[in-house]
């Protein structure tokens, strides 16, 4: 019995914290929603900016979170058995969606390529309209990444974003953001790995405590409350 009480309290923690980092990231995302200013550096995925999926996961998260807190509270069997079938649909999406990555790499490259055009091409319009005192996400990466354009400065045609400049020797950023950001996701493979792993992980022991403590309510015949 102390056991399962130790088990109990164990999910009620542990789902406390990922509530509160759920709310965390739900209120960044908010935040960047509202204050920031995104210009869709892909066109096609306009919906699934950084401030999107921050709202997003930080959604998903503080229900998910919420449930497993309260079900194991509570030793609402109900609660339970839904914050398990929610933790095992999320295992399968994530397992699925690392599937495609590796399946469909080349198509994938090549539609962010397309879409990349389009995004800097509708970059040139809104810089033309305002006069280029407008910055928005073109300008983040460039910055960031220390890359010009999609290969090189010429896509920008003129004049060429400030933002591709290396302030030190003044000259043009050599290397392209898509090979830029590409070569750091390759760099960062092994690392995403091992996150998407240990997620896993802790999805997989979260529907095992799920699933003991569900069958001891049910034993002990407290029903669904």
């Amino acid at each position: 019995m102390s056991c399962l009480k130790c088990l109990k309290y164990t999910m009620c923690v542990v789902n406390f914290i990922f509530f509160i980092c759920g709310a965390s990231v739900f209120g960044l995302g908010i935040y960047l929603m509202t204050f920031s200013r995104f210009s869709s550096l892909l066109p096609s995925l306009q919906a699934m900016n950084i401030a999107n999926t921050l709202f997003i996961t930080g959604i998903i998260i503080t229900c998910v979170s919420f449930l497993g807190f309260l079900g194991a509270l509570k030793e609402n069997r109900c609660l339970l058995i839904s914050f398990f079938i929610l933790l095992f649909i999320l295992m399968l999406a994530e397992l699925a969606a690392a599937c495609l990555l590796l399946m469909y790499e080349t198509q994938i490259d090549t539609f962010i390529d397309d879409d990349l055009k389009k995004g800097l091409q509708n970059s040139r319009k809104n810089r033309q309209l305002h006069n280029n005192t407008i910055e928005d996400d073109w300008d983040k990466v460039q910055t960031t990444f220390h890359c010009c354009g999609i290969t090189n400065h010429t896509q920008w045609g003129t004049p060429v974003p400030e933002s591709c400049n290396d302030k030190a020797t003044r000259k043009y950023w050599p290397h392209g953001c898509f090979t830029k950001l590409k070569d750091t996701f390759e760099k960062n493979l092994l690392n995403t790995g091992i996150s998407v792993i240990v997620i896993c992980i802790i999805e997989v022991l979260g529907m095992c405590f799920t699933m003991t403590l569900f069958c001891h309510i049910s034993r002990s015949g407290l029903g669904y409350k």
